[in-house]
């Protein structure tokens, strides 16, 4: 039998690589891929992207799992952090100005840990000097003497005193109230009873002689108590010198030692103004002293969360430590809560509440990479609440702040630290799907602010002899990796052929090399379990199989109801107003075509195309767009002379999902033509494509998928010889059929018409031609269009007939 001119033949249906053209036997001859593969222009925007410094210029890679956008990522920003230097450590110290709110300081590599050391071993130093000091012989001989020098100066001032207040015939005595004077009798002090006993005149004078008397006093007292404030005067400055000789030498060498470092020069100072202030905690004065009192200057917090501990605020808290860094940071965030991200600051209970100092702040991401990267999933950051707010505003304003969500949210202002914000300089990365970077850029404002760079991956590449010699170093790649067995060439040509039916398209190769993987993994699996040494064609063959057999079961449910005659649909014969549409379902891992019936019912009316789907909500936009081109091309093509009086129902029979795409419009449309020219449709075709208003047939989707899809339904049925397939020619360059099918139509067995036309559809699918238009405007005799032309006048005429009243068209009396 001579084959259709549209017809297409079996090398258009599937691009073989020859593996006679491979230039290896097996892949033991292939060097293995140690770079990305297919995505010259996601390496150059990263490139541009992890090397510009400007403000704002972090990156969003863009991209579905499985292309290696994560080891991409990885890897050139590995590549760039080795270029970079070190970044510098950062940690907080006790502020001693303002004990809520600790001091940053940012200091070179390695430096931060060693001054935590330091000040851990100058505060153990300092209390053996100090102590050793106060408890030398020459300072207490020293602190004697101003204490008895005081002493000896306030007994001449009593002595006085005394012999002033003799000569009044008074003395001097001290009680618990204080001092008074006591008139004396014969040299001695008069008692009470013999105060009473003398004469009213001698009290008198006694009386006045000790009021006048009580000015002196009132001098003695101040005298004294300045000898006292002199000596406590002295005995301070003698201590506090003391000290700073027990701990200026120590002091001294950690400034020689860190004198290029003036943050650290001027907390050394404070350390030191510190310690001298409060040399109780040195001396060990400080048991059973009140632990609800804090000292002079030291942090509320203190005597809460380390009342055991008076030296605690001389301590380091590394929050950052790059010692051991060879280059700029790389910080992969898996988790990037909020708290992860941008650090916190830690409590502890003590006795019902909850307490902290400047130690117990926490870095997150953010201080880690600081000076270099940070690289996480999009998805991550968004799902994780305040983290994407935390991360746009640490970046706008270019410095850390440390800040407990319990704190934003309070509606009363609470005593809390409030670490000193760290300046921040950091290249972000964050990794997302290209429908999330569109949804971002769209609907936030500060998204397109801070990340100004676009890397996107893309999911194809061109199938050239260079591309197919990369997937076959890829492949060689995962035997190392993965310890596979060697492939065969016919096993690689196997590998290329299936990344080209991955995409649909037989001049590409697909990078979505997860799934590449999975299959020479799988490959390998099924070559072992044969017992062979080599991964052959049939190995891969066989792993594609039992791929699709564990995913299809929803497809062999569709299948077993369509040959049980519960979803009808027809394989042979023909009818008017029926056709065999074609549809694609993705259930995840498993994509699979399956026919259904598409009906139309035409009447005599001005309804137009009443689509049953959308009248019930269960078409999509698409869809919906795609009827209404239907009356565009009717009205276009048959209704210039005459208006279009038509009423046709159009439906999905036994559609229980919503439908949505227009790669079924040109099947409606074939199913009006046929139920207005009641011209039969054949039921051995199924039918896939999308329609324009000038009648030209385009391209759809899952062109492959619908083919084979309708050929399982036939191979199950008995294939008769005259089954087939109409779709869009433009498509052809999509097909990447499965063997069974291409060997099917080499058989002679299932046919692909592929058209580019409305009227080479109507011919393949009815056998009569469609009709061109001749030059009185009318179509040849018999063809399909002159019956549609003819039927659709004649409802307009009927029409209008009723739309007369009696007097007009003659009927009346």
């Amino acid at each position: 039998m001579a084959q259709h001119p549209l017809e297409l033949p079996t090398e258009s249906l599937r691009r073989v690589c020859d593996p006679g053209e491979l230039s290896f036997e097996t892949t033991e001859e292939v060097s293995p891929i140690d770079r990305t593969i297919g995505q010259d222009r996601a390496l150059k925007s990263l490139e541009f992207g992890l090397n510009i410094k400007t403000h704002g210029h972090n990156i969003f890679v863009a991209g579905i799992p499985g292309t290696g956008r994560g080891t991409t990522v990885q890897s050139m920003v590995e590549a760039q952090a080795k270029a970079q230097p070190p970044s510098g450590d950062w940690c907080y110290v006790y502020n001693f100005k303002d004990s809520y709110r600790p001091l940053a300081l940012g200091l070179p590599r390695g430096v931060a840990s060693q001054l935590a050391k330091d000040m851990d071993e100058l505060v153990e130093a300092s209390r053996r000097e100090i102590a050793r000091v106060f408890q030398s012989e020459s300072f207490q001989q020293r602190r004697q003497q101003i204490i008895s020098e005081m002493e000896r100066r306030r007994d001449i001032l009593y002595r006085d005193l005394d012999a002033a207040a003799r000569q009044q015939g008074l003395t001097v005595q001290f009680n618990p109230a204080g001092i008074m004077t006591v008139p004396l009798l014969d040299g001695r002090p008069i008692t009470p009873e013999e105060y009473q006993h003398l004469p009213d005149d001698a009290r008198d004078r006694l009386r006045d002689a000790g009021e006048a008397f009580n000015e002196r006093l009132v001098t003695f007292m101040n005298n004294v108590r300045g000898l006292e404030q002199a000596a406590a005067a002295a005995l301070h400055e003698m201590d506090r010198q003391s000290a700073l000789f027990a701990v200026s030498h120590l002091i001294e060498g950690l400034r020689q030692k860190y004198q290029e470092h003036p943050q650290i020069l001027t907390h050394l100072s404070a350390v030191q103004d510190d310690m001298v202030a409060n040399l109780d905690n040195f001396r060990g004065e400080r048991e059973g002293q009140g632990q609800g009192q804090a000292q002079s200057g030291q942090s509320p917090f203190a005597f809460m969360s380390r009342p055991e501990d008076p030296f605690a605020r001389y301590k380091v808290n590394v929050l950052v430590d790059n010692t051991d860094q060879t280059g700029a940071p790389i910080v992969m965030e898996l988790n990037p809560t909020y708290y992860n991200l941008i650090g916190r600051v830690d409590y502890l209970p003590s006795m019902g509440t909850l307490q902290t100092d400047f130690r117990m702040i926490k870095p997150g991401a953010l201080h880690r990479a600081n000076g270099g990267f940070l690289v996480m999933q999009a998805k991550d950051v968004l799902t994780n609440p305040f983290s994407w707010d935390a991360l746009k505003r640490s970046l706008d304003c270019r410095e850390l702040v440390i800040e407990n969500m319990g704190e934003m949210a309070s509606l009363v202002p609470t005593a809390s630290l409030r670490p000193e914000p760290i300046p921040l300089n950091v290249k972000v990365v964050i990794i997302g799907n290209p429908q999330l970077y569109i949804a971002l850029y769209h609907i936030d404002e500060d998204f397109r602010k801070q990340f100004k760079v676009k890397a996107d991956f893309d999911i194809e590449m061109d199938r050239t002899p260079e591309n197919v010699a990369v997937y076959a170093g890829f492949v060689r790649t995962l035997i190392d990796h993965d310890n596979l067995l060697h492939f065969h060439r016919s096993a690689i040509a196997k590998v290329v052929e299936f990344g080209s039916r991955l995409l649909e398209h037989q001049g590409k190769l697909a990078t979505r090399f997860i799934d590449i993987g999975d299959l020479a993994a799988e490959a390998s699996y099924w070559a072992q379990q044969s017992g062979s040494t080599l991964v052959m064609k049939e190995h891969v063959e066989k792993a594609e199989r039992e791929k699709d057999f564990r995913s299809s079961l929803v497809q062999d449910k569709v299948q077993e109801v369509i040959q049980e005659n519960v979803i009808k649909i027809s394989t042979e014969g023909s009818a008017v107003g029926q056709i065999n549409g074609l549809s694609v379902m993705d259930i995840g891992d498993f994509v699979f075509g399956t026919p259904s019936r598409i009906t139309a019912e035409v009447s005599l009316g001005s309804d137009g195309i009443i689509n049953v789907e959308r009248e019930i909500d269960m078409s999509g936009r698409i869809h919906s767009k795609g009827v209404m081109v239907l009356s565009g091309y009717l009205q276009g093509k048959f209704a210039k002379e005459f208006p279009l009086s038509l009423s046709a129902s159009l439906t999905f029979e036994q559609l229980y999902n919503d439908v949505d795409g227009d790669s079924a419009s040109s099947t409606e449309l074939y199913c009006i033509l046929s139920a207005l020219a009641e011209a039969p449709l054949r039921q051995d075709l199924a039918v896939t494509g999308s329609v324009n208003q000038r009648g030209e047939i385009q391209a759809v989707g899952g062109v492959q998928y619908k083919i084979e899809g309708f050929f399982d339904v036939c191979k199950a049925r008995g294939l008769t010889g005259t089954q087939g397939v109409v779709m869009p020619r433009s498509n052809v360059h999509h097909l990447m059929l499965n063997e069974e099918v291409v060997e099917a139509v080499r058989a002679g067995q299932f046919h692909i018409y592929a058209i580019e036309t409305v009227e080479e559809g109507i011919e393949v699918l009815t056998g009569t031609p469609a009709g061109a238009l001749q030059d009185d405007g009318t179509y040849p005799e018999g063809t399909i269009f002159q019956k549609v032309s003819q039927r659709l006048y004649e409802n307009s005429e009927k029409l209008r007939e009723f739309g007369k009243g009696p007097e007009e068209s003659g009927d009346g009396a």
